[in-house]
């Protein structure tokens, strides 16, 4: 029989998943779906999972838009794409030295990784060296992990990246197979995968996330997180739709606090075992509740995202002290380690 919010006992489904156990497509959906009043419950039980991998420990990460803008694709989300009229910097590849100086104010913040991030559909080779080189000395001089976002990836592109000491390599799913053609055109769902693959081939750490609140169904949402199971990133960033002014997008406003509550444990149900990070747009869409967020979540982009601000650093900290949580060594063990 299907499972439906009435028949779901939370506690009992995170007790079988800590055994084990993958949750059915159809309790992912009742979480969804189920009734405000159980939400506390179903957080409750989506904490145990939390807890029991990564206890009170919060992992924070700082982005770096290291290129912004100038890119060729149509995602009809994004501030930065071809078909965007948002006001927005755009400017082509930042210096060593400003991309240098981006990593030690990481790590002046507490962050475990610094990411990398370049608008554009894929990085030329000069510009895959570039930041390898640059990556080379954020390795020999600081504490960090470093995560790169280049766009798609070829194998040597891929390899090259993992012999400079590139530790992860993000590139998101975004969406559902199924909606992707409603988000973008100009590249396939398929080619994000692939590039997954190719960054997993290398002995890159995987990256992988979801955006929320594009118009998505409630299958679409339990696909994606089904899809990167699958795909066994070991990090997982789930963003909320920031509608930006001047993007296809702006003006859509699917999301409320409490279905983003839903939607992180959902995905945590589903990927027990994984870094889940409250990524871009958490301020806006979870607003008062973000706290509640990291029930579920166990990781956080801390300050600006790559064209929207966040929320300032000292907030956050703040949050995690009222909350009773710590900060993550800036050397994170297993799992999902990077």
């Amino acid at each position: 029989m299907p499972e439906t919010t009435q028949s779901v006992n939370w506690q009992a489904l995170a007790d079988r998943v800590l055994a084990g156990e993958t949750v059915t497509r159809e309790a992912a959906l009742a979480m969804l779906q189920v009734p405000d009043t159980e939400l506390l419950d179903l957080l409750s039980a989506a904490y145990k999972i939390r807890h029991h991998y990564f206890g009170n420990r919060v992992r924070l990460q700082v982005l770096m838009n290291a290129q912004s803008g100038l890119c060729q694709e149509d995602c009809h989300y994004c501030s930065q794409s071809a078909i965007s009229e948002a006001e927005i910097q755009k400017y082509p590849m930042q210096s060593r030295e400003t991309i240098l100086a981006g990593a030690k104010r990481a790590a002046d913040m507490g962050a475990a990784t610094y990411c990398m991030v370049t608008s554009g559909r894929t990085p030329s080779d000069r510009h895959v060296d570039y930041m390898a080189d640059i990556v080379r000395e954020i390795k020999s001089t600081l504490n960090l992990k470093v995560c790169c976002c280049l766009g798609l990836l070829s194998e040597e592109q891929a390899r090259r990246l993992k012999e400079a000491g590139v530790d992860r390599y993000n590139h998101n799913l975004n969406t559902s197979a199924e909606h992707t053609p409603n988000v973008v055109t100009t590249h396939t769902y398929q080619d994000r995968v692939d590039t997954v693959a190719r960054v997993k081939a290398a002995g890159l750490s995987p990256c992988s996330g979801v955006i929320f609140g594009m118009g998505e169904s409630d299958s679409d949402a339990v696909s994606v997180a089904f899809a990167l199971r699958g795909l066994d990133a070991d990090s997982i960033p789930v963003n909320f739709l920031n509608p930006i002014a001047g993007t296809p997008m702006a003006g859509q406003n699917d999301l409320t606090p409490r279905r983003c509550l839903k939607l992180l444990a959902m995905v945590r149900f589903i990927n027990p075992t994984k870094e889940i990070r409250m990524a871009g747009g958490r301020e806006v869409n979870l607003r008062t509740l973000q706290p509640l967020g990291l029930y579920p979540a166990n990781s956080l982009f801390v300050g600006d995202y790559l064209t929207t601000p966040g929320q300032m650093p000292a907030e956050d900290h703040r949050m995690l002290t009222d909350l009773g949580f710590e900060v993550e060594s800036q050397s994170p063990a297993a799992p999902g380690c990077c």
